[in-house]
């Protein structure tokens, strides 16, 4: 048996004995669309997992993680969500700002911030979008200056995933007054309960509240909290992206296989299968499916030579594409019924859930025209699209 086969064993047996008791529960709880979810439990779930060693796995064990090979990174995220288990809470911390700071942080920046993230202690949101600048980042224009021993942030953040119920947050802002574009920007760590923030809750077609505008009203922050040099922002903010795009994508698409599948059982029950059309059309989803897994192991084989290539833009097309059209292939095969809320207290089913969430997959962690213009302009070598 190979290293990653008694790898991925061991995973399953440790989920398999502790999904239990006071955890059982917890199987299949949040995710897009449904993060409400029982949060404090998930929360309590993630610290026992941080104590028998089962956070950050793929950091290196200096850092605190398993020092995980990337073919059993891969493993574990599989086997995660084959057992169910609950959506992560200290996804960000874990998946982008840890391997941030592992690459671009200070001595004292990691030794303040990664063991906090590996026992899950705090959490983490991103701020990057601002209202005038969501997927054209570089046009930010939150501001920070240095006073003294701190930076002090005035700005808005806007779409912030889950800061409502963080305690920090990395922050893209502008620190060198006249600069444009991804010149003059700076990467820095800010605390959410500090004096000046304020965070607001944005209500969402779900009815839930996952995204939040934040804003900055004189905030400071610690002149060590700064990444890298002033001016480096754009660089270890585009490193930060190339790490979200990691390996837990291959669980992602194990959720993805479980939903298709319960559409298809759905089809089945009520006589949807039977029209060519829908059973077409599930084919098609079958095999985008594939499509999606062997483009995320392309990927991945570029991230193992060093660095993501195209590869990424071409995933994450068309896996958002994908999954928005499996949410409205769901309420198709739901008919009707898909278009009746449950009454008071309101709340959706787990079709109507998919449906409106999977609208923003085509948005979020950069839209599909901004990928376009990435594969076009940097890949194929097209001219470049005309700005203003």
């Amino acid at each position: 048996m190979s290293n990653v086969e008694e790898f991925r064993r061991e995973v399953r047996g440790w989920l398999r004995a502790h999904l239990t008791g006071e955890f059982a529960s917890l199987r299949g709880r949040g995710g897009p669309g449904r993060e409400h979810e029982a949060h404090t439990e998930r929360l309590a779930w993630e610290r026992h997992m941080a104590a028998h060693g089962w956070t950050c796995v793929g950091w290196p064990k200096e850092y605190g993680g398993r020092g995980a090979s990337l073919e059993e990174q891969v493993a574990f995220h599989e086997e995660y969500a084959l057992a169910d288990a609950p959506a992560r809470v200290g996804h960000i911390g874990e998946q982008l700002l840890g391997p941030t700071l592992i690459a671009f942080g200070t001595p004292a920046q990691r030794a303040r911030f990664l063991p906090r993230i590996v026992a899950v202690d705090e959490l983490w949101s991103q701020g990057y979008s601002e209202p005038d600048a969501g997927s054209d980042l570089a046009n930010v224009r939150t501001r920070a200056e240095r006073d003294g021993d701190a930076w002090v942030v005035t700005g808005q953040k806007v779409w912030t995933s889950g800061a409502h119920e963080a305690d920090w947050c990395f922050v893209v802002a502008r620190t060198e007054p006249g600069s444009v574009r991804h010149h003059g920007l700076s990467y820095l760590l800010v605390p959410l309960d500090a004096p000046g923030v304020e965070i607001r809750p944005i209500v969402q077609l779900t009815g839930t509240s996952e995204f939040n505008e934040v804003f900055f009203d004189g905030v400071r922050t610690d002149a060590g909290h700064l990444v890298g040099a002033p001016g480096d922002g754009w660089k270890v903010a585009m490193a930060t992206l190339g790490f979200e795009r990691g390996v837990s994508t291959l669980g992602q698409q194990v959720g993805f296989r479980r939903e298709l599948e319960a559409v298809i059982e759905l089809a089945r029950r009520n006589g949807a299968a039977a029209d060519p059309l829908v059973r077409d059309r599930i084919a098609r989803a079958w095999t985008g499916l594939e499509t999606i897994r062997f483009n995320a192991l392309r990927m991945l084989g570029g991230v193992a030579a060093g660095a993501p290539g195209p590869e990424a833009s071409i995933n994450k097309i068309f896996w958002a594409t994908w999954h928005r059209e499996l949410g409205e292939l769901a309420m198709d095969v739901c008919g009707a019924d898909g278009m009746l809320a449950a009454g008071e207290p309101y709340d959706l089913t787990d079709w109507q859930r998919l449906f409106l969430f999977s609208r923003a997959d085509t948005l979020y962690a950069g839209s599909n025209e901004i990928q376009r213009n990435i594969i076009a302009e940097r890949v194929l070598g097209l001219p470049k699209e005309a700005r203003p």
